[in-house]
């Protein structure tokens, strides 16, 4: 079984990625000829997701959706963030209790 923050820091990866690629594409809106980044996401088995780059198959941007993946992996990065914070709580708590 795979541990939460291991399954957490996969996400947290992933959203960093995905901030990442869009950045990317942001800053070459404006490149002729230039062919967006996307990410895409797999699940793991075991928990967790894999995360990787595709280069987009047609030259040309999409700014809005860049800008949306801008704000969805900010709010996945902070939401793993948050699950990392509550284990370690969790199991200082427990520590706490056994001692």
């Amino acid at each position: 079984m795979t541990s939460l923050s291991s399954i957490a820091l996969s996400g947290l990866q992933a959203a960093q990625l995905q901030m990442d690629s869009s950045a990317h594409n942001i800053a070459n809106l404006n490149t002729e000829g230039f062919h967006r980044q996307t990410v895409e996401q797999q699940a793991v088995p075991d928990g967790g997701v894999r995360a990787s780059t595709r280069r987009a198959d047609a030259a040309g941007s999409a700014l809005a959706e860049d800008l949306v993946n801008q704000v969805a992996a900010g709010y996945a990065y902070k939401a793993n963030l948050r699950v990392i914070e509550t284990e370690r709580r969790m199991a200082g708590a427990l520590l706490d209790a056994r001692a």
